[in-house]
């Protein structure tokens, strides 16, 4: 029998990292899930680390690839589950009991096509920052991408067969055009229920690298799937919002 849930986890040189993503899948509460580590031949302890967790239906691949996306879409190739959750070296289940929740709201709204919950920020020693700068929204639409990536990728959790492979024609964004591509092929979309938190997100993600190529790259995304004028409309309204990040990010760096 299928598994629920194929959690995939993509790493290269995560040794300090991975320990505290792979002990957040190995104290699930639920088992029904498989788990892939998808390596890119790291040169440090990273494989040894993910080989050692002892994480019950897991499956461990080293090889080279052309980037974060082409590792995840290897996986998604190697994928069993009936839903995808991609958890990256660092981040984390926000509780013990995070996948029993998403299962029982599965099988409650007769498997829908989207899951999602809310995000929080955390520290190296997993000591809570702040909540994501973007909250998801009660009810999620495909029109809700056209503000940006308003669910975190981490916490948006697809039913495998409407799920196609990520674009590497993007770079820096083809997670943000993965999600919507998702949400044309939804036919039902479902939140956790109380704004419940399903991400411990870590804080050395948010980083300034590449910031300029990733804002190109993704209003040419929402461009085309929202068209140019409505896109460029909002990212004039973007502007508060880009300002309340940046202050965000300069006080969890000053923490």
């Amino acid at each position: 029998m299928a598994p629920l849930f194929t959690i995939i986890t993509v790493a290269y040189n995560a040794a300090d990292t991975l320990p505290a993503t792979l002990a957040s899948v190995k104290e699930q509460t639920c088992d029904m899930y498989e788990y892939i580590v998808m390596d890119g031949v790291s040169t440090d302890r990273t494989l040894k680390i993910a080989i050692d967790a002892g994480i019950p239906n897991a499956r461990i691949y080293s090889s080279p690839d052309k980037g974060i996306y082409d590792a995840m879409n290897k996986a998604m190739d190697l994928a069993r589950g009936q839903y995808l959750i991609f958890l990256n070296a660092g981040d984390a289940f926000h509780s013990p009991s995070t996948l029993d929740h998403l299962a029982r709201l599965i099988t409650d709204n007769d498997f829908p096509g989207i899951v999602y919950g809310q995000t929080c920020i955390v520290d190296a020693e997993r000591r809570y920052l702040a909540p994501r700068h973007l909250t998801a929204p009660e009810t999620l639409t495909l029109q809700s991408f056209a503000d940006g990536m308003v669910v975190c990728h981490q916490a948006f959790v697809v039913l495998r067969k409407i799920a196609q492979p990520y674009n590497l024609a993007y770079r820096f964004s083809a997670d943000y055009e993965w999600c919507i591509r998702c949400l044309q092929r939804s036919r039902d979309n479902v939140a956790l229920p109380d704004d419940e938190i399903m991400i411990d997100y870590l804080s050395e993600g948010m980083t300034t690298r590449n910031r300029r190529a990733s804002l190109r790259e993704r209003f040419r995304i929402m461009s085309y799937y929202y068209g140019f004028f409505p896109t460029l409309w909002r990212h004039v309204g973007f502007m508060g919002r880009f300002f309340r990040r940046r202050r965000l990010e300069k006080k969890i760096a000053g923490m």
